[in-house]
């Protein structure tokens, strides 16, 4: 069977030995070396827009700008503007109009449903909202991918957090991953890890294949490719 076309997407995060993308208390994450950072950088050089969810933008208060001369050139040499778009994903949008990532240089898209649309119908902060709503109120993201497909997405950096990325595993919307893994290790029942959502049973798990490992120091960068299977 046929599916419209979507952008195509990398999963971007860095992790801890035990797989936590945060510490139990949900503090931003700043556990990455500075060779983490300008990785993430190259991968956000190459999208077209970057995803995250609004839990994330609430850990962080701001986003991350493409900064380096290179990459920025990069761009322009591809008829690229400077920065990608910054979509933030909420279906509530419940998201605070004073944190600094309304003041940042970049372009900012909101993904979300009716009522979230309604929360932000007054106010200035996002160039362009994105309705998509399934029949339970949550964000569809198959009809979401397809709309950033034909407003030029064609590809997009996913940077979390967990409950984003198990939502776009359960669509088939993502097509690759670069893991980080950084020597801590975080533990605890309710930090959050790289995937979250109910999970999957083995049986039906999304399978990877190992494309490139790379080891930096005393991290270990990790590039995975999801198997898919085409059927007569």
């Amino acid at each position: 069977m046929l599916h419209p076309p979507r952008p195509f997407t990398t999963v971007v995060l860095a992790v801890s030995l035990d797989g936590k993308i945060a510490d139990l208390q949900r503090s931003p994450a700043r556990f990455g070396s500075a060779a983490d950072k300008h990785h993430l950088e190259a991968q956000i050089a190459k999208a077209d827009a970057v995803l995250f969810g609004a839990g994330t933008l609430r850990a962080y208060g701001t986003t991350l700008r493409i900064s380096h001369l290179e990459l920025l050139q990069q761009r322009q040499a591809q008829n690229k503007p400077p920065q990608p778009i910054h979509v933030v994903c909420s279906a509530s949008g419940n998201i605070n109009p004073e944190m600094t990532f309304f003041r940042q240089a970049i372009p900012r898209w909101l993904l979300t449903t009716e009522i979230g649309a309604q929360q932000w119908a007054d106010q200035d902060g996002f160039e362009r909202i994105i309705q998509a709503e399934d029949a339970s109120g949550l964000v569809d993201w198959l009809a979401a991918f397809q709309t950033l497909a034909t407003l030029g997405c064609d590809r997009i950096a996913a940077l979390g957090g967990g409950e984003l990325i198990a939502s776009l595993l359960t669509v088939d919307c993502i097509d690759e991953f670069w893991v980080t893994i950084c020597p801590l290790v975080l533990g605890g029942r309710t930090a959050p890890t790289l995937v979250e959502g109910a999970g999957f049973l083995e049986a039906i798990a999304p399978r990877l294949e190992l494309i490139e490992a790379q080891t930096i120091d005393q991290e270990v960068f990790l590039h995975y490719r999801i198997i898919r299977h085409s059927f007569p």
